[in-house]
Formats: structure tokens, C-alpha cells, sequence
């Protein structure tokens, strides 16, 4: 869909006035009520409306703005007058709102503002419209799809890493289901078909006709809620919420709990000028300088995935019910704050959730839009228009979560402006993830977990390959196979998927040691039925994996005592007068990776400057401030072990007597020879490698090789083409029974079969860890004058409780000065 003509409307009343005033909604007082529930009664308190007829077949947009600089809470939503039908509406916590959708010409329509709360009486309404060429139908001199294509899901084989990170570069839409033998891929039509092929990966289909099924979704959701009237989450919520769905509910909770909710805007609007918002959830919540420590909960970096902020939602009813009726969470709540933005990504989300249910992911299947609004890397041909109907459709925008600092320019993101995974034009360059990062900066958040769709996984740092994990390792896997426990997801590195870089948490766990997590939901699409993807997953009920376990709600309440364990977070001790104002300051650069460029180059790493910047406000006495390590993780070191034991010696593969079928579907299909092997364990040998290889005659034959564990599992594999040897390796492996399997790919001459031989299973010994320098935090104090009285630098590791005695004292920054 293409931007053709705006048309700025002069909005009529029954008696003429300038346009100047008819243009202001008025209301004598706020009333907190719903303005998207239905047309309200002329003369209703709160409420100032217009009735104007659309003037082309395309956009109505509709904006208020506030009034002399006036400070209050209005909403605005547009409805047919003729059938009542909502059509578009914003709830955000200001008077900025943007309601936008499609409309027809000649269509008679209500823009209803009502004054949810605040002083401002009145507020600026602008009401425009855009005119759209037909779907699909080329702009003069833009080249664009005539029709859709189908679309269909296929497993493409994928070896190893190297093999990985060149489907990525395909530029194909790779989803985030993926494991050691291969990775899902959508298809949206027969030019990614060729791509596929040209590449000479091997893939099999899954689903034939993505279309039809999200088709049936979307049936299948109305036809739950029409008979379902709650369902047992915290909220009782039937279907997928809208973007005014979300801010109206949150800022609701907020009203009825004044001491427990603060519903809050993140400082940067989005590409399209929608405020994003958050809640805050903890007792005496007004107090966000009291110490706690911080869990931060946030979805929908990705627009398509509607069930990460469902759960993000009621993830926040679940904690305002449980303060009254849970003893568990109570407790939880006075000893931590928790923040939860459940769209991250508004104008993305807006677009995907008003869309036509489609499901091609052809260029204008916004339905399966992914990324943000940005238009300014796009060619120039494809800036024009606004983010709902532009030249490039879907295509056009940045990845939020491959724009963060953490290892950006690296492999796992697409250096072209349409590609699914684009990182943007430099680390930060969006807003989305300058709301992230500034508040991750200004608050001591100890865990972070971000929520996606789809694929079962508890995703843990890092998220590149070739980065060796932190010390912090072990800690992360524990965390991270407790959750995984509660929802039957797999708990695994984020390169175990494939090499993702510039994400959430290879920034904020790097840059500040808080635990930091991704959470792959479900195994049935990017937004999959509501009962399912959402209910289901939530609760822990069947189908889902979590089924009997707790669910997604359980995992969130083991991160939630998490962060309020000592133990795994720092902790500052000391005193200070009431009302003084401690502060913890640290500013450092980090290096992304080397940038690559998209001729296949790289470019010098960019250095990055981050300045995290806390505060404790005193209430006199003594106090206790939660905070993360000092020294960030990123030069910490990296995790490792001394050897405790000699290696196991090699093993040799003995080839079964004849040749196995020719086959192309393993593991559905188990034909093969299967030759079982020992790894043994401490305090017999101490293995932290195994390779176990096999080898051929002619490249032109392909054998593939995959390691099965005693349960049938496959933990590793190596199913490259055009070679004559594959090796698959294993770290750390634990002691137990294994199997090679060694598979028959395809035959060069199946007459004289080119058999496989010199298969061998060999050990290395462990990797030592690795340890950097030390890095403090420089911690102040200001008295009530906003005087700086207390100055001392503060090192602290993990689980340690340091007392930093009197700091805001003349003798404490004498202390100081003697230490220099």
C-alpha cells in the first residue's frame, strides 16, 4: 500500500466557528472511564466529541496534543457513526495520543476525546486523512508484488554454527525454532523459494499454507471468546488485547492502587509519536529511590508477537492479586520493585494487531510485521508514507532487538534495511531501545527477562558463538534450568538457537551484571491461538509443555525471588542522615563487534559509552541498597574450570558390516549405522571437549553424523554438504552412554557405494577461566541542599555485602582523601 495524497480536515460544527476553536476539545472535569467502549451521550461529563466524514478511502488519523503547554490525561477514540463500531483509539498516560486505522470515503465518523484525569480542561485535536492507492498496486516509479504469494514454514538443515549464520544471511525470515540440527524458515513466496534452493541448504516443508492457518487462528479466537466468558488468568481475558487495551489497563491498575501500581511513560516516543508505557509494582511504589531491588519484565520488542505481551500483562494482575490474597507474593512485593512494559514496540504492535488477518508475510502482510516504523535507512523510494501503508510495507524498519550495544555489528543481525533482523544504522539509533537502556542505566534492575514467540527456550547470554560465556555461567544455567523446569522449555545459550547479536541482554547482563534472559513462547506460531499461546502457556496447562509444571507464571515468580535474594545481587550496608541522596555512578566504554558490512567486510568495532547512574534516597539511619557487581561482567572474565583429572583417551568407530539406505528425513526416519560409545566422567577423567568424527572417500558422497545421549536425544551433529568428513562436538558433556549415529545422505554412485570410515570419538581437557581487572563504583552523597558531602569509591562482587560506614560525613570523604 502506497502513500498518495494527505488531506487535512476542517473539522464542522452545527454553528460556524473558527477553525482555531473547533479544533480544542473541552471537558469541566476528568472522569476515569473507558473512551473506546462506545460512543457516549452528547453533553456526558468528560467528554468532548466531533462528527466528521472521511474524505478518501485510506488513514484517519487522529492526534491530540496538549494545550498551552497544560498538563492531564485526555484519550481520543474514533467510531462509525453510522454502526457505533470502534474503529481506532489511544490511551496513553498524557494528552499525546494517535488513533489510526482504515476508513472509506464518504464515511461518517465520531472522534470522541474524553479527559481521563489531570488539570488540562482542554487539549488539541487534529484530524487528518490519507489517501492510499489500492494494496499491492505499484507507486509510479516503486516496484511492488501485484498479489500475494503463498506462504508456507520449512526445517532447513542446518550443520553447525558457520551453517547457521549463513542462513541468516540469506535474508530469509528465520524464526527463533531452532535446534542443533536445524532451524524453522518461512517462505513468503516463490523468490524466497529460489533463494533457498540457489543455497544449496536442505529443507523439508512443515507447513504448506502459513495463510490458511493463521486464517483459522483468527476464526478459532473468536469462536473461543464468543463462548469462553473468563478464562482462569489473573485478568480472565479471552483474547488479544489492542495497544489501547494494554494502556488503559495498566493505568486503571495504577488508579485503584495508588500505593502499590505507578504507571509511568518512557522518555522517548516512537517513530510514529506513541508514547510507550510501563507499571511499576511494589509497596510504597511512589518510592522508586528506596533500595530494592528491580525486576524488570518487558514483551513485544517483535510487533508479531502478541503473546509475549499477554503474558507481560498478566504477569502484572497477577501481582496486584496476589498482594491481597497470596502471602508469598506479598512478601516478594515489599522485598522488590517490579517493572513490566508489555510493548516495547507500540507502533509495530499497533500496526500488526489491526491488520488483516493474513498471514502470507508477503511485503504488505503488516499483520506479520516485525520490526519498528524507522524509515530512514530504507531507500529513498521507500521513506514516503506513514508506517501502516508505505511503498515498502512490512519491510520497512529496524529490529529492535538487534539495535542494543551487546556485541552489535556482528553475526545473527542483516545489515539490509528490509531483512527481518536489520540492526539499524548504529547501536541505540532507535528509540525503542533508548527507553530500554536508559532505564535500565538509571535503576539497579538485577534480572531482566525479555518475552518473543516462538519456540519453548529459556535463552541465557551470550548470544554469539565465538563469545565465551561469563563467570557468572554456572549461575545463569541454574537460573535458567529452574524456569525451564516449570515450563518444560529447553534452557540453553541464546547461540545454541543461532548467533543473535545486538539483543536486550547481551547488552544489559554485559554492561551491568543484572541477569538477563530470553523467553521463546510456545511451539505454534508467532501468535498462535489465544487458548493456547496465551491460556495455556500461562497457566501450564495442556498442550503446553508446562503442562502440571506452573507454566510461564511459575518461571516468573522463580525470577521474582530471584531478585529478591541477597544472595545473587550485591548489597551496599551503611548510614546516612533523612532525606540525603546517595548515588552509585559508573561510566565506561564497550567495543561491538567488528561491524560487518553488507559486501561481506568489517569495520573497526565501535566503542560505546554507557554511564549507569543509580539512587538510594535516605530515610534516615541505617540502610540497605540492593545493587548489581561493581565490576560488569563484560570484563570480569570468562568462565572456565582447572582440569581435575586426565583426559579420556580416544575411542575408535568401528563401521557396521554393509551400507545403510539412502536417507533424507533423520531423526523421522531412523535408518542409519548406530555405533555406541562411553563418555565416562569425574573422578575417573575430566573431559570439557569431545569431537566425535567420521570420514569418506569423495565430497561428491554425503554421510551425516549425529550424536544421540541415552534418552534418544540428539545433543549434537554435523550434516554439512561437499565435503568428506563431518566432526560434532560437545562441551562439557556429562558422563553417560552416547550413540553415533551415521546417516546415508545421498550417494555420488549408489552401483559402488563411497562407504564411511576412520570414525573416532576424541577428548580435550577443560578451558581455565579467565579473570580481569576490578571496577568500582564511585559512590556519593548530597545533603537536602543538593550539596555533595560524601564521596568514596565502592567495590562489591556478587552475593557480597559491603559497609560503607557513615559516607555522608566530613570524616568519611576524609577517609577518602587519605586513601588517595
Amino acid at each position: 500500500m502506497a502513500v498518495g495524497v494527505s488531506s487535512a480536515v476542517v473539522l464542522g460544527l452545527n454553528t460556524p466557528v473558527s477553525t482555531a476553536a473547533e479544533n480544542v476539545l473541552r471537558a469541566d472535569r476528568a472522569v476515569a472511564r473507558s473512551c473506546f467502549a462506545g460512543v457516549l451521550p452528547a453533553r456526558t461529563a468528560g467528554v468532548d466529541r466531533r462528527e466528521v466524514a472521511s474524505t478518501v478511502d485510506g488513514l484517519v488519523q487522529a492526534r491530540l496534543a496538549a494545550k498551552d503547554g497544560g498538563s492531564g490525561d485526555w484519550d481520543v477514540a474514533v467510531f462509525d457513526k453510522t454502526t457505533g463500531k470502534l474503529v481506532a483509539a489511544s490511551t496513553a498516560l498524557g494528552s499525546r495520543e494517535l488513533a489510526e486505522s482504515f476508513v472509506t470515503k464518504g464515511q461518517q465518523l465520531v472522534v470522541q476525546g474524553c479527559r481521563y484525569a489531570g488539570d488540562a480542561r482542554s487539549v488539541v485535536l487534529g484530524v487528518d486523512f490519507l489517501a492510499l492507492t489500492p494494496q499491492g498496486t505499484p507507486t509510479p516509479g516503486v516496484t511492488a508484488e501485484t498479489a500475494p504469494e503463498r506462504a508456507e514454514l520449512v526445517r532447513v538443515t542446518t550443520a553447525d554454527q558457520q551453517d547457521k549464520n549463513k542462513l541468516l544471511g540469506l535474508g530469509l525470515d528465520v524464526t527463533e525454532k531452532a535446534d542443533a540440527t536445524g532451524v524453522d524458515v518461512v517462505i513468503a513466496g516463490e523468490a524466497d523459494r529460489k533463494v533457498l534452493r540457489e543455497s544449496g541448504f536442505r529443507f523439508e516443508v512443515l507447513n504448506p499454507d502459513l495463510s490458511a492457518t493463521s486464517r483459522e487462528n483468527a476464526r478459532k479466537d473468536v469462536e473461543f471468546a464468543s463462548r469462553t466468558e473468563r478464562t482462569e488468568l489473573p485478568s480472565g481475558r479471552t483474547s488479544y488485547r489492542h495497544l489501547w487495551e494494554y494502556n488503559y489497563e495498566m493505568k486503571e491498575l495504577a488508579r485503584k492502587n495508588p500505593k502499590l501500581v505507578r504507571a509511568f511513560t518512557l522518555p522517548n516516543p516512537t517513530v510514529e509519536g506513541l508514547d510507550v508505557v510501563g507499571v511499576e509494582v511494589a509497596t510504597n511504589v511512589a518510592n522508586t529511590a528506596d533500595g530494592k531491588p528491580v525486576n524488570l519484565l518487558m514483551a513485544l520488542h517483535h510487533a508479531r508477537e502478541w503473546p509475549s505481551a499477554e503474558h507481560a500483562m498478566e504477569w502484572i494482575y497477577e501481582l496486584v492479586d496476589g498482594y491481597s490474597h497470596d502471602r508469598e507474593i506479598r512478601g516478594l512485593l515489599e522485598r522488590t520493585r517490579n517493572i513490566i512494559i508489555p510493548v516495547v514496540n507500540a507502533d509495530g504492535f499497533n500496526i500488526s494487531r489491526e491488520a488483516e488477518p493474513k498471514g502470507d508475510f508477503s511485503r504488505f502482510d503488516y499483520e506479520m510485521k516485525r520490526k519498528n516504523c524507522q524509515a530512514g535507512d530504507s531507500p529513498e523510494q521507500f521513506r514516503t508514507g506513514v508506517c501502516k501503508a508505505n511503498p515498502a510495507g512490512a519491510q520497512r524498519g529496524t529490529d529492535p532487538n538487534r539495535n542494543y550495544a551487546g556485541f552489535w555489528g556482528g553475526e545473527g543481525a542483516s545489515t539490509s534495511w528490509s531483512g527481518e533482523t536489520f540492526r539499524g544504522s548504529t547501536p541505540f539509533s532507535e528509540p525503542e531501545t533508548r527507553n530500554i537502556r536508559e532505564l535500565v542505566s538509571n535503576r539497579q534492575v538485577t534480572n531482566l527477562m525479555t518475552l518473543h514467540t516462538y519456540s519453548n527456550l529459556v535463552l541465557r547470554v551470550p548470544g554469539v558463538f565465538g563469545t565465551r560465556p561469563p563467570l557468572d555461567e554456572p549461575l545463569n544455567k541454574a537460573l535458567g534450568d529452574l524456569m525451564a523446569s516449570r515450563n518444560g522449555y529447553t534452557s540453553q545459550p541464546s547461540w545454541a538457537l543461532y548467533d543473535t547479536s545486538g539483543t536486550t541482554e547481551d547488552w544489559s547482563y554485559w554492561a551491568t551484571g543484572g541477569y538477563g534472559y530470553t523467553m521463546e513462547i510456545g511451539l505454534d506460531g508467532f501468535h498462535p491461538q489465544y487458548s493456547t499461546g496465551v491460556v495455556a502457556e500461562y497457566l501450564g496447562q495442556a498442550p503446553a509443555q508446562g503442562a502440571g509444571k506452573g507454566g510461564n507464571r511459575a518461571a516468573f515468580l522463580d525470577m521474582l525471588k530471584n531478585a529478591a535474594t541477597p544472595e545473587a545481587h550485591s548489597t551496599l550496608v551503611g548510614t546516612a542522615p533523612r532525606g540525603y541522596e546517595l548515588a552509585l555512578r559508573k561510566s565506561f566504554q564497550t567495543p561491538t563487534s567488528p561491524v560487518r558490512q553488507p559486501d561481506g567486510t568489517t569495520k573497526p568495532a565501535i566503542y560505546v559509552q554507557d554511564t549507569l547512574n543509580s539512587k538510594l534516597e535516605a530515610t534516615g539511619g541505617r540502610f540497605t541498597w540492593a545493587v548489581n557487581p561493581s565490576t560488569r561482567p563484560y570484563v570480569a572474565g570468562r568462565y572456565g574450570r582447572d582440569p581435575q583429572g586426565p583426559v579420556q583417551q580416544s575411542v575408535q568407530l568401528a563401521n557396521p558390516e554393509g551400507v545403510p539406505a539412502e536417507n533424507r528425513r533423520f531423526p523421522s526416519d531412523p535408518t542409519g549405522d548406530r555405533i555406541p560409545f562411553t563418555i565416562k566422567g569425574m573422578p575417573e577423567v575430566d573431559n570439557g571437549k569431545v569431537a566425535v568424527t567420521i570420514n569418506w572417500g569423495t565430497p561428491a558422497t554425503d554421510w551425516d553424523l549425529f550424536v544421540v545421549d541415552a534418552d534418544g536425544q540428539v545433543v549434537t551433529s554435523s550434516a554439512s554438504g561437499d565435503t568428506n568428513s563431518e566432526t560434532a562436538v560437545l562441551y562439557d558433556p556429562p558422563a553417560g552412554e552416547y550413540t553415533a549415529v551415521v546417516v546415508n545422505y545421498s550417494q555420488a554412485n549408489p552401483a559402488t557405494p563411497d562407504d564411511w570410515s576412520g570414525g573416532r570419538v576424541e577428548f580435550a581437557g577443560p578451558v581455565p577461566a579467565t579473570y580481569g581487572p576490578k571496577e568500582s563504583y564511585t559512590l556519593t552523597c548530597k545533603d537536602r541542599r543538593g550539596r555533595l558531602v560524601g564521596l568514596t569509591d565502592v567495590f562489591v562482587d556478587r552475593g557480597q555485602t559491603v559497609d560503607v560506614g557513615a559516607v555522608c560525613t566530613d570524616s568519611a570523604r576524609a577517609t577518602k582523601q587519605r586513601k588517595r
